[in-house]
């Protein structure tokens, strides 16, 4: 069985979409994706720098869009893959994946969410950082010492944390026994308390959103399980943004459904990477050019013919 997956925040490049719009049709469809977003996808995809592209505002459409052209790519290979899912943002990808939204419902939601996270993130200076090689227990437990909340589990040893700036510096002075703190370029602390203002606005958009039920297993953050409905899908999108990613039992999950091989969607390598330490052995193949397809199609087909 092969599961596609999309990534989060953080995986986007500049001119990383350059290559995409020389496919027939491409910059039409980006055109229209960005203007179901309220995003100028096109020049942010090509010529932006990386710090106009940091951006929530800008990040989170061009990741999703990225990943809906990557799944047009894949045309009818797509519908070979045992189940799906998404990385944070990368849920809303997912979802169009598996049937339960459509590309330009998915491009206005995550507009909204971009919007409400970002008013979110500015009421409060917050930050993030990546804790390598803790004993899990142990850092929950000097999280709670510092004020800090545990923002994305992503397992193979890797938990990002969240929270207030200070409290950031002193868990990288002090982190616990083996444990390595790397800081993240990030613009406040996302899947976390935080974001509970965005919670109520992203809601509202949610609620005016069509949605149906998934076609294929589409498995959630919130703890590994598949989604059930439509309805359920947005329910637990907008609760995804104020609580913690569990990637790790998203992992743990495909493991558990006989995960073959892992396709990760534009802009891959995140979750590529993850799978080499969670799912040691496990074939996987990252899209980041058109060039990538065939590689993909071939292991979508390799999971169908099994």
């Amino acid at each position: 069985m092969i599961v596609i997956v999309a990534p989060g925040q953080g995986s986007q490049k500049p001119g990383f979409l350059s290559p995409w719009l020389e496919l027939p049709g491409v910059p039409e469809r980006l055109a229209a994706l960005g203007e179901a977003a309220g995003v100028d996808l096109v020049q942010h995809g090509t010529v932006s720098d990386a710090d106009t592209i940091r951006d929530t505002l800008v990040a989170q459409p061009l990741i999703v869009a990225a990943g809906i052209l990557a799944l047009d790519a894949l045309g009818e290979s797509a519908s070979l893959a045992g189940g799906v899912a998404g990385h944070s943002v990368g849920e809303i990808t997912a979802a169009v994946a598996a049937g339960v939204l459509e590309a330009e419902d998915a491009m206005a939601l995550v507009g909204e969410r971009a919007r409400a996270m970002a008013d979110a993130a500015a009421e409060t200076p917050t930050g993030m950082a990546a804790v390598l090689g803790a004993d899990e227990a142990a850092l929950e437990a000097r999280l709670a010492e510092l004020g800090l909340q545990p923002a994305n589990y992503n397992g193979g040893g890797q938990i990002v944390v969240a929270g207030a700036l200070d409290a950031l510096a002193a868990l990288a002075e002090a982190p616990p026994e083996r444990a390595r703190v790397i800081p993240l370029q990030t613009a406040g602390a996302f899947h976390t308390s935080y974001m509970a203002p965005a919670v109520e606005r992203f809601r509202a958009r949610a609620a005016a959103t069509r949605a149906s039920d998934p076609t294929t297993t589409l498995w959630t953050n919130r703890d590994g399980s598949a989604v059930a409905s439509g309805t359920d899908f947005l329910d637990l999108v907008v609760g995804q943004v104020s609580s913690p990613v569990r990637w790790d039992r998203c992992m743990a999950a495909f493991q558990e459904a006989g995960v073959t091989g892992i396709v990760e969607l534009a802009p891959a390598g995140a979750l590529v990477g993850l799978a080499k330490r969670g799912l040691r052995g496990v074939p996987a193949v990252g899209i980041t050019t058109p060039d990538d397809l065939p590689a993909a199609v071939r292991l979508l087909e390799s999971g169908a013919a099994a």
